[in-house]
């Protein structure tokens, strides 16, 4: 899948859970239909990564996510198929390793297309467990690299010696 990227201008990229059962896959088709009942017109994610680790794509780029309110005109929305334990009754991270390792890319890949934007998780702009994970723990490796920022300074610190 080649990413493609949006004229408009993005700030934030909102990291989603299915909010669906453990182990049940679910489709792009399956949540188009869901959120046009709720008359939407069409999916609300841009990117959708199923228990495989198989990124499809939902929303084109090009058009605002519905997925954040008050924060979809300048983000990209990828929801990832999980986040509840089987019975429904609490909120959990139940990402597959294929959906980790494939998440990760798609944040890499992401901040390649959008440099200046940031990476969240949907419960930090609204009062719910969505992804049902710390995005900044989970995640925060890739645009804050603990050992490269520290080497730099201390590469920094002995240059300023010579």
């Amino acid at each position: 899948m080649k990413l493609r990227n949006s004229a408009r201008n993005i700030n934030r990229i909102i990291i989603h859970s299915t909010a669906t059962p453990e182990g049940r896959e679910v489709s792009v088709d399956d949540i188009t239909r869901w959120h046009k009942n709720r008359g939407f017109s069409t999916i609300g994610y841009h990117y959708v990564i199923g228990l495989d680790g198989e990124i499809e794509v939902g929303r084109s780029v090009q058009d605002s996510g519905a997925h954040a309110k008050g924060y979809n005109r300048r983000s990209i929305g990828v929801v990832y198929v999980g986040g509840m334990n089987k019975t429904m009754s609490k909120a959990k991270d139940t990402r597959t390793e294929l959906q980790d390792v494939a998440l990760t890319n798609l944040i890499k890949s992401l901040l390649k297309l959008y440099p200046t934007a940031t990476v969240h998780g949907h419960n930090e702009f609204s009062d719910k467990a969505c992804p049902s994970f710390n995005v900044q723990e989970e995640y925060g490796f890739i645009w804050e690299p603990k050992e490269t920022k520290d080497l730099l300074i201390k590469e920094e610190e002995e240059n300023d010696e010579e």
